[in-house]
């Protein structure tokens, strides 16, 4: 990767992939997009444009404008949102997909797109989830997963697009607040220590799902990128996980930090349903034997490092500095 284009830059891996890779690769170096402009550090450090990635004209006027060599498509509805908005998740998760995959195409990029546990669905099994099984996802945003590894496997045979992608569990961060996702209270129950001491999860106990915290999946994309393409057999779908965990077991790692912590539940349906189709845990041997993944944070020193951060946030926010 030397020159690189990144679709839902203001999104939550795109707020903190881009840093990263303007950290690696040079501010220059990395063009972030997004539908909407804000005040944050990402429009100030380096290439900023703004792209609905459904206008296929634009994409490509702003790709071969930088002369980017490689496209990283983030922009896309999460689970929840996807499952509330269907005809707006097709036309924005698929119909942006095929723009940035034609793009590529034209321009001869690397493309990278991540992929999801919301791929599989209630027949596949649920422990130890196999690289390859059975996918029957039951929502639109496992429906739009499942599709996307397919067209980006299409694009990879068909045109010989090198086209790359993780199936992400659910992703832990102090950056970026949570944005429509079911494994979102994951997140939320962080914040809610610090700033309340107490969380009402809408995931009801023992509904165990794999989570992986944010430095771990930034590390994994970039090194999936650079990774021996010869090396990769299948491109598209890798599983990667850090953890499996229900809130009982996140609420537990709290207390050993703040001990008066306390977690009741009021369950969504909706997000409760969308969770119990998903694996409990899923096998991460091929990253691993293909490309050398190895996560870095268990829940233990996630949890301790969250904290850290996410009080650091607390005191710059009670200082009036943002």
């Amino acid at each position: 990767m030397q020159k690189i284009l990144v679709t839902g830059a203001l999104g939550q891996i795109g707020t903190e992939l881009v840093m990263k890779l303007r950290e690696v690769y040079g501010a220059d170096q990395v063009i972030a997009t997004d539908l909407k402009s804000s005040a944050h550090e990402i429009t100030r450090s380096g290439p900023f444009e703004l792209l609905d990635v459904t206008n296929d004209k634009a994409m490509f006027d702003i790709a071969n404008k930088y002369q980017v060599d490689t496209v990283i498509h983030l922009a896309a509805l999460l689970s929840a949102t996807a499952e509330e908005k269907p005809l707006l998740a097709w036309n924005l998760n698929m119909g942006g997909l095929m723009n940035a995959l034609e793009v590529s195409r034209e321009l001869g990029c690397q493309f990278f797109t991540p992929s999801s546990i919301g791929a599989f669905g209630p027949t596949t099994p649920k422990d130890n989830t196999p690289q390859d099984t059975i996918q029957r996802p039951n929502t639109m945003y496992g429906v739009n997963k499942v599709s996307g590894e397919l067209l980006c496997d299409y694009y990879f045979h068909k045109y010989g697009l090198d086209t790359r992608g993780l199936r992400f569990p659910g992703l832990i961060s102090y950056m970026t607040p949570p944005g429509g996702g079911t494994t979102d209270y994951a997140v939320e129950i962080y914040y809610a220590a610090v700033t309340a001491g107490k969380y009402t999860s809408y995931i009801a106990k023992d509904t165990n799902m794999d989570m992986m915290y944010m430095p771990d999946a930034l590390e994994a994309i970039i090194d999936l990128m650079e990774a021996d393409s010869s090396r990769l057999s299948h491109r598209n779908s890798f599983n990667v996980t850090a953890m499996s965990v229900d809130p009982e077991a996140i609420a537990a790692e709290i207390r050993k930090q703040m001990p008066d912590f306390t977690l009741d539940y009021q369950i969504d349906p909706v997000r409760q349903g969308i969770a119990e189709s998903w694996p409990h845990s899923i096998d991460a041997t091929a990253a691993k034997t293909e490309w050398g993944f190895k996560a870095q944070y268990d829940l233990e020193a996630m949890t301790k490092d969250m904290l850290v951060q996410l009080g650091k946030k607390g005191e710059l926010f009670k200082r009036g500095v943002s």
